[in-house]
């Protein structure tokens, strides 16, 4: 059994608030299911001000909330930006009073459907092109540097790659599927990223430090080959509002997807036993794949993953403050992530026969005075898995350490 207390720290505009209390706080992340790309995270918390001390909080500063792991290292949890923020007086006493200050912030990006591109590229891999985009825009160009700033006051550890970065993070590149060109159309960047994103069957993410990634197709397999799943139990879980959930809305077994120039051209996939079964459920994808290969490769893809059924994890709520959470568990729960590989045991054996495998889309932070806890949704395994491709495979990999057993056909992972 371990006890933990957690133990903030807020930052906005550069100034930590360490005499403010957190007296709430919820942070919503990720997304709410894995067909579509994720918007911006979203955070309300209310601190109270104890001391009347001047609140020098703006709209759009940035802002910063960490939590203490189990080692006592702050942990960041969310990054964004203030959009809205207001003061009241809360208690008042015989001589002295406190306020409330709650602020909403919403993560990077938040900023991206409010910026223009004309979205000119060149024929190029899904994460070159996602890079190009994102560097114009969140990169600041020359001209817009203070022009009081000087060489001496310049932080002397910058690296030039990083100068002047304002929210651009992990890009997986070159990506794995060839895109074609854009000729010039405005349009705004979240709109045509995440179009870019779907295109190489990836998706965007924003990083707790307030930055924004794209993971290409086969990130998740590379990740879970590496570094293997997180094992929590269900047991240190609250009973309520478990759930997972299989629905008739989430089959599809006419798949359409339109590839190449303006989307001009379409491959078609079909699983005849599934419409047997279900009728006749289609969906049309839009890309910008350039070759009819990888069209029908990604066709094929959805028809497999959505031809049947299958259990979406939609809740599983973990109390940080749980003594019997040991400190490993309460630090993975800490570290959340988009695509962080998950095994839950001990469910309820009517329950994915009392263990599921899945990836993590979305979160929730939620935390009184003392108390914090972090509800997951999770999508199964199978919805994500990509074949390894060969030069993926980690090169110390040797033949006899692979199952000699191993089919061709089912060798999706080597690790």
């Amino acid at each position: 059994m371990t006890i933990f207390n957690p133990v903030w720290r807020v930052t906005i505009g550069g100034v930590q608030y360490t005499t403010a209390i957190l007296a709430n706080l919820t942070i919503t992340s990720g997304r709410t299911n894995i067909y579509e790309q994720a918007q911006a995270g979203y955070t309300n918390l209310e601190l109270i001000n104890l001391d009347q001390s001047n609140v020098l909080i703006e709209i759009n500063d940035s802002l910063t909330i960490e939590l203490q792991d189990s080692a006592a290292t702050y942990v960041p949890i969310f990054g964004g930006s203030v959009v809205e923020v207001r003061i009241s007086v809360a208690e008042v006493g015989s001589v002295d009073y406190a306020q409330r200050i709650n602020i909403i912030a919403l993560g990077a990006l938040a900023r991206l459907p409010k910026a223009l591109t004309d979205g000119v590229l060149s024929d190029d891999f899904d994460g070159n092109q996602i890079y190009t985009i994102l560097s114009e825009v969140l990169f600041a160009q020359w001209q817009a540097v203070p022009a009081a700033l000087t060489w001496a006051t310049y932080d002397p550890t910058t690296q030039w790659q990083d100068a002047e970065n304002t929210g651009l993070g992990d890009i997986d590149q070159p990506g794995n599927y060839e895109l074609e060109n854009r000729t010039s159309d405005r349009i705004d960047v979240y709109s045509l990223v995440a179009a870019l994103a779907t295109s190489g069957l990836g998706y965007l993410f924003e990083s707790p430090t307030g930055q924004i990634g794209y993971a290409d197709s086969t990130h998740r397999t590379n990740y879970l080959a590496a570094n293997g799943y997180v094992e929590l139990t269900a047991n240190h879980a609250l009973a309520s509002g478990l759930s997972i959930q299989s629905r008739t809305g989430d089959v599809r077994n006419n798949i359409t997807l339109k590839y190449g120039n303006n989307s001009a051209l379409e491959v078609s996939a079909e699983d005849v036993a599934s419409v047997g079964l279900y009728g006749q459920l289609s969906q049309i994808f839009t890309t910008t794949i350039k070759h009819q290969a990888d069209a029908q490769d990604q066709a094929d893809f959805y028809l497999e993953l959505r031809a049947y059924p299958r259990f979406n994890f939609n809740n599983i709520t973990y109390e940080l403050t749980n003594p019997e959470l040991d400190d490993a568990d309460r630090d993975d729960l800490i570290n959340v992530f988009m695509g962080m590989p998950v095994e839950i045991s001990d469910l309820p054996l009517n329950m994915n026969s009392g263990d599921y495998l899945g990836f993590v889309e979305g979160w929730t932070f939620s935390a009184r005075y003392n108390q914090i806890s972090v509800s997951l949704l999770l999508s199964p395994i199978s919805y994500s898995l990509q074949a390894m491709r060969w030069n993926d495979v980690p090169v110390v990999e040797q033949w006899n350490t692979v199952n000699p057993t191993l089919d061709w056909i089912n060798a999706t992972i080597v690790a």
